[in-house]
């Protein structure tokens, strides 16, 4: 037999009437849809004959949107419309899943006719299970139920990856191919992982849990920082995860939550990129850290002095301690004198951190797995050209978020004008990794004027390095989880 490649789902489980005449989507639905389309998988939607105009026009739109197939199902010959629907797309039943919640058994023996492969949709499971068909109660069953099947034939050739993260970065990732449903050439097959349905039923299935933990933080306690990630509440499903996955140690993760912990950090970030310095030697370049300064109160009376025992000198700029998972993890402020530190609106505590004139060029760095990529990208201006373009005297601080618009000037990027030790940086990445035991995250460089330092000035998890093209990054991507599962299992 072969893995699923082709899905015809019947309208009766997508629509509902509920609005009266109006077609709706029943609940998951859209969901499985926009999934489905992403997941390298065939889909096509099945209505009767004497389907209604109204679901008939509403099913048109969802095939120009979706780029799916529609199908008329003649049910008194379902066989000829299902050989009719193989012989379009050149395909085998095998390869084939009909899902139906009909249950009138001459019927399925007709799917059967065509070595399509059944699944029923239906809260009463004696009545199908005895014709030994899959069954589901919920579309959210679907995902996981096509990888199960596509496994059987495939046995332990093949790795099921469940992934969970928030819906806008699912759907950016899936855009990009990066989560197939049909099994790939590099023994690969994702499924997503949803809090809807039992975790414990859905992870027995899985090779590999990968996960974007911090989309899932619902609060953070400041006050309880010392005991980092202790102050941390992650939202219910991922509070069950994670117990899961202390209870079976034996179950991979990537990453192990306690090694992403100190990326939502930035005091902690900073303590590790200090040892960046071991690797000075024998180059003709320097790779630091930023020069930092953690602060619980903004008006303390010896802020300047504890600046200066820090080698910080201002302009300076101010980040919350707490990197993401909260509103304002990205509120930020450049401050050009020690006035600018009164009343304050970026979040306590801070860490306070060197700004470094690097000529508007930011590298953008990407660890996936052994493999290294970077990307070129502007970034914010030297302090002088912030100060000119902004009209100010430095009397104000420049507060912004990082998430939507950075401080811009009238400064030119220049990227010839920098000279990056691609070797030095790549052995940082190196370093980084070992450090942090990380499969995939990202960080940032720029390289300080007149010195010519290269300076870590932001580490993420699981960045979406969306600079790196597609055919080159999703085999990397791939490829970084395939050899973090193999080496993981043989710890």
């Amino acid at each position: 037999m072969e893995p699923i490649r082709r899905v015809v789902i019947e309208e009766s489980l997508l629509l509902s009437n509920d609005n009266g005449e109006v077609p709706v989507f029943q609940q998951g639905a859209e969901t499985l849809l926009q999934r489905l389309r992403l997941s390298k998988l065939h889909t096509a939607i099945g209505f009767d004959s004497d389907t209604s105009s109204q679901k008939v026009s509403f099913l048109n739109n969802m095939v120009e949107q979706y780029s799916f197939d529609c199908m008329v199902l003649n049910i008194s010959c379902i066989e000829d419309s299902l050989s009719k629907a193989l012989r379009y797309w050149n395909a085998t039943g095998e390869s084939c899943l009909y899902v139906t919640s009909r249950k009138d058994e001459d019927f399925i023996l007709k799917i059967s006719s065509q070595k399509c492969r059944i699944v029923v949709m239906s809260v009463e499971t004696d009545s199908v299970e005895k014709l030994g068909l899959t069954v589901i109660s919920k579309l959210e069953e679907l995902p996981l139920t096509i990888c199960r099947l596509s496994k059987m034939v495939l046995s332990d050739s093949i790795l099921t990856v469940g992934y969970i993260m928030k819906p806008s970065r699912e759907k950016d990732f899936a855009k990009r191919g990066a989560f197939p449903m049909v099994p790939i050439e590099s023994g690969l097959m994702f499924v997503p992982i949803t809090f809807d349905l039992p975790l414990s039923c859905q992870i027995q299935e899985l090779d590999v849990v990968l996960h974007k933990a911090t989309d899932e933080i619902v609060s953070v306690d400041l006050g309880n920082l010392l005991d980092f990630p202790g102050g941390i509440c992650f939202s219910k499903g991922m509070q069950e995860l994670q117990r899961y996955i202390h209870d079976h140690p034996y179950c991979c993760v990537i990453d192990p939550f306690k090694n992403i912990y100190p990326l939502l950090d930035r005091h902690r970030i900073q303590q590790i990129l200090i040892g960046l310095e071991d690797l000075n030697s024998g180059s003709s370049h320097r790779i630091r850290a930023p020069h930092f300064l953690k602060v619980d109160d903004f008006n303390a009376s010896d802020l300047a002095e504890k600046l200066s025992q820090s080698q910080l000198s201002l302009p300076a700029i101010v980040k919350p301690q707490i990197a993401c998972g909260v509103s304002d993890a990205h509120s930020m402020a450049i401050l050009f004198n020690i006035e600018n530190f009164s009343g304050l609106q970026v979040p306590l505590p801070a860490i306070i951190q060197e700004y470094i004139d690097h000529g508007s060029v930011l590298f953008k760095f990407y660890m996936l797995g052994e493999q290294i990529f970077h990307a070129v990208k502007k970034s914010t201006p030297n302090a002088h050209h912030l100060l000119v373009s902004s009209d100010k005297d430095g009397s104000l601080p420049v507060v912004f978020d990082s998430l939507k618009s950075l401080p811009t000037g009238d400064q030119t990027c220049e990227t010839g004008q920098c000279s990056l030790d691609i070797e030095l940086v790549n052995n940082a990445a190196i370093w980084l990794r070992r450090r942090l035991d990380l499969t995939i995250f990202g960080f940032d460089v720029v390289i300080q004027e007149g010195s010519g330092d290269h300076v870590i000035v932001d580490v993420n998890y699981l960045p979406s390095f969306k600079e790196v093209t597609d055919s080159v990054a999703m085999p990397a991507f791939w490829e970084a989880i395939k050899t973090s599962y193999q080496s993981r299992k043989a710890k």
